[in-house]
């Protein structure tokens, strides 16, 4: 452990401290959208769009490494393919149920299955396992400024939109009778996951964001009722899970992001064994 605090304060070797802001950054999206999530029990909706980002990914890098597009970044790719998706999900969510989950299920195969076609395809050798799996120790200077506005857009949205979103999560019908515009905030809270999503990628990977991204949350809706209570908490676990899963892959020369994940799922186990031993 003394080794890891003194990576952390080493001037010399920045990305320590960097990967550490970035499980701290992220603990916040995490733990907001997570909780919204987890409460409209929209998980797999949000697993379509993580994977489908693969697609944007290898596009991007493809036609940068193709045609020398040294500003097109996989992110915005990335972030183009996820928002692409959240609207066809949303739209397909709304309108034809019977088929939601065949549409779904295409998204999702297709996503990954395009992305690692153009991946394959790109000049030089690329590997898919960084976007598969993350590599929070990779994080840039870049990647803590758009973690950093992130947070912002999502603290905003969700204080602005909190009784919203509340309403669409508990009983949209009823919501409707009222006169919400239930359709609207549906869409955008995919776009926040989307979103989401896309800059949580390169901490843990596409597979494994949507473990990240629901855990947290559900661990707190053990212990809590109240939805700000369990944002609260969902974010507080996060940011516990990937400081102590860093912390322990870099002892143990493990990669961090399944440290995270491994972390994460034991706790939930954990949880959910109190809990029945409590009742």
């Amino acid at each position: 452990m003394g080794d890891f605090f003194a990576a952390l304060f080493n001037p010399m070797v920045p990305f320590i401290r960097y990967a550490l802001f970035a499980g701290l950054l992220s603990s916040i999206p995490f733990g907001i959208i997570g909780t919204w999530v987890t409460i409209k029990r929209i998980s797999y909706l949000a697993g379509a769009i993580a994977h489908s980002v693969l697609a944007g990914i290898g596009i991007s890098l493809y036609f940068s490494a193709k045609y020398n597009l040294s500003w097109l970044h996989p992110l915005m790719g990335a972030l183009i393919s996820a928002i692409i998706a959240a609207l066809i999900i949303g739209f397909v969510s709304i309108k034809a149920k019977e088929r939601e989950d065949t549409v779904i299920g295409a998204i999702w195969a297709t996503g990954m299955s395009l992305g690692l076609l153009f991946i394959a395809k790109t000049p030089g050798y690329i590997s898919p396992m960084t976007y598969l799996f993350g590599n929070i120790l990779i994080i840039s200077r870049t990647d803590l400024i758009m973690l950093v506005v992130l947070d912002i857009i999502v603290i905003i949205l969700g204080f602005l939109f909190y009784h919203q979103f509340q309403a669409i999560s508990f009983d949209e019908e009823f919501a409707r009778i009222r006169g919400l515009k239930t359709n609207i905030f549906y869409f955008l809270l995919l776009l926040m996951t989307a979103i989401t999503v896309v800059l949580m990628t390169t901490i843990i990977g596409i597979v494994m964001v949507i473990a990240l991204l629901t855990i947290p949350a559900a661990i707190a809706g053990f212990f809590a009722k109240k939805i700000w209570l369990i944002m609260l908490i969902a974010v507080g676990l996060t940011a516990i899970f990937t400081t102590s899963g860093l912390m322990i892959s870099y002892i143990t020369d493990l990669p961090a992001g399944s440290t995270i994940i491994l972390i994460s799922g034991v706790v939930y186990l954990t949880s959910v064994v109190i809990k029945k031993i409590i009742l």
